[in-house]
């Protein structure tokens, strides 16, 4: 395939989800020290390691794409779809403190990282929800705009407690908390109910069905983290693995699909069912055993992710035009 002239143009806000992925994957890394030993640690430092990496490169190529390509950023902003992944951005600067925190512990840095990724999160949920007082005629809630994608710019909130705990700051953390845990069953009734009016997400989009997964798996690891009983974090484990289960259902389709970036919105929301799994089972248990089976199917599906990105990037099929029907962008 020939590499677009301007690649840089079509970084989109979706590729943060790399650093979701990557540092999810490290999280459940972590989270089965108890059960592997030191080996589980050092696989979680790579990996975070990794993500802080690809972190790096995809804001200075960020900031390189704002400078040479404004228009671009203005048109993923006006995006009825691409909009809700500006959020991928701060909720990977929250999942890098995270990382941090984990491996290293508390520190001035790890929470002035935090801090950003929180109040930035803080902003783009209130931004993408004052979208949609305008009306679905004037550019805000649309129907065509209703996809999972939504769960990570107003759900993603419930991130918040898993680095700010231990830095100091739970009020906070349960403030913010609160404002994912609110709208993670608004967001689910609108996507069913999108699903019954429109139909099912156009075939590229699929992937991103694993978001649904995302909320009943970290509320929980959240919920934890706050001081919730365990029986809190079981209940939110059987949403999470009947999600699993439903999702799964439509794994056949994905895995004949052409590889595209919105797959990896299937990278993050395993990795965070892993590590609730892993923080609920005891070494020796089932349940611990099930959750190194996660291990294993999370990890060979990020080393896929990472092999079929770099195969893509090679020969020009992803920072390129999206393959996809135009959908005529609102009104700013």
């Amino acid at each position: 395939m020939t590499h677009h002239p301007t690649p840089l143009k079509f970084l989109f806000p979706s590729w943060y989800a790399i650093v979701m992925g990557l540092c999810g994957l490290s999280l459940a890394w972590f989270r089965a020290v108890p059960l592997m030993g030191p080996m589980a640690g050092s696989v979680a430092l790579v990996v975070g390691a990794l993500a802080a990496l690809v972190f790096v490169a995809l804001a200075v190529a960020t900031l390189l794409r704002g400078l040479r390509h404004p228009e671009a950023w203005a048109e993923d902003r006006r995006h009825p779809v691409r909009h809700a992944f500006v959020a991928t951005l701060p909720i990977a600067l929250m999942l890098l403190a995270t990382v941090a925190v984990a491996q290293f512990g508390p520190s001035a840095w790890t929470a002035g990282l935090w801090w950003a990724g929180s109040l930035a999160q803080l902003f783009v949920t209130v931004w993408v929800l004052a979208r949609w007082w305008r009306g679905n005629i004037t550019g805000g809630l649309q129907w065509s705009g209703v996809t999972p994608a939504l769960f990570i710019p107003i759900v993603g909130n419930v991130l918040a407690p898993l680095a700010g705990v231990p830095l100091g700051q739970a009020e906070w953390s349960a403030a913010q908390f609160g404002i994912g845990l609110l709208f993670w069953p608004l967001v689910l009734v609108l996507l069913l109910v999108r699903m019954a009016v429109q139909g099912m997400l156009a075939a590229r989009l699929l992937p991103t069905l694993f978001i649904v997964l995302a909320p009943p798996a970290v509320i929980g690891l959240a919920a934890l983290q706050l001081g919730a009983p365990p029986l809190v974090g079981w209940g939110l484990w059987g949403v999470g693995l009947f999600t699993l289960l439903w999702v799964g259902t439509q794994a056949r389709q994905i895995a004949g699909l052409p590889f595209s970036l919105p797959h990896w919105a299937m990278s993050f929301p395993l990795a965070a069912f892993t590590a609730l799994t892993l923080r609920l089972g005891a070494p020796g248990t089932a349940m611990a055993q099930l959750g190194t089976v996660l291990l294993s199917l999370s990890s060979l599906l990020v080393l896929w992710l990472l092999l079929a990105t770099l195969r893509g990037l090679r020969d020009g099929s992803l920072l390129a035009p999206e393959p996809v029907a135009a959908i005529v962008p609102a009104a700013a």
